[in-house]
């Protein structure tokens, strides 16, 4: 969500029922269902043009609390921030999170800035090791161009010495034993 504060437009909090909208379906759907109710509903409040549910998007930790006791039982109601932007896209998360999402997210976070300083310090290793690395696969392409040029003018001699008895003998089984015979050389 990268969104900044000039861009949103619009911010509210809403208590979405959700109860209503999932007993009309069989068990096995109801969570998606909830799902798909909580697109509409903000997408009706939030004045979506056309109603678009494609740009109503919502936070993984929300989705992670409709899903947390399965797909059989979503919560009735859940509480919800909801900020619209510019451009029309709707960005919908868990109102009240937890203590403990609160600590994975700062966790998620501090791991992503390890992984950044840990990438950019072996970018730099690569750098200073590059020229080293560089000399030797190009010397090995270069000696493996060289086979490649090499078995690649041998089947061609052997294509053409072929072709060369093919047309001195005639005939389709003596053009077989031929081919086989300039292979072999």
């Amino acid at each position: 969500m990268a969104e900044e504060k000039s861009d949103i437009v619009l911010e509210r909090e809403y208590v979405i029922p959700l109860r209503r909208k999932w007993l009309k379906v069989p068990k096995y759907k109801r969570a998606n269902k909830a799902i798909k109710s909580i697109k509409e509903f903000l997408a009706r409040h939030m004045r979506v043009e056309e109603r678009d549910l494609r740009k109503v998007k919502i936070n993984k930790f929300l989705n992670q609390e409709i899903w947390f006791r399965g797909i059989k039982k979503p919560p009735a109601r859940i509480k919800v921030k909801v900020k619209k932007l510019k451009n029309g896209d709707v960005y919908a998360e868990l109102a009240e999170i937890p203590e403990k999402i609160k600590w994975d997210i700062e966790r998620d976070k501090r791991k992503e800035a390890d992984a950044g300083a840990k990438k950019s310090a072996e970018a730099e290793k690569k750098a200073e090791e590059k020229p080293e690395e560089e000399k030797e696969e190009a010397k090995e392409k270069d000696k493996v161009e060289k086979e490649k040029s090499t078995v690649e003018a041998g089947l061609k001699k052997a294509k053409i010495a072929a072709h060369e008895i093919k047309h001195e003998v005639g005939g389709k089984k003596k053009d077989v034993i031929a081919h086989r015979m300039a292979l072999k050389k």
